[in-house]
């Protein structure tokens, strides 16, 4: 089985901490100041986030950018 991409991994975070903070794609997009288009294709691993956007995406969440990295690093090792 072909390992996940760093953009897939990373989109999996990204809705798993979305869902769990209870916001839509839109509230997210608004939070973030991006368009809510851009969260779907995020989360199906369809376009990679600049580290900008990768960030004000991570702190609309609550999170550093850092966190969420590791976070796509260890999902995309299997841990």
């Amino acid at each position: 089985m072909a390992k996940p991409t760093v953009a897939l991994s990373f989109g999996k975070v990204l809705q798993k901490q979305r869902k769990a903070k209870g916001f839509s794609q839109e509230a997210l997009a608004e939070k973030a100041q991006v368009h809510p288009t851009y969260i779907g294709l995020v989360e199906r691993g369809l376009r990679n986030p600049s580290l900008n956007v990768a960030a004000s995406l991570a702190k609309a969440l609550g999170f550093s950018l850092s966190e969420m990295i590791s976070q796509a690093e260890k999902l995309q090792r299997g841990n």
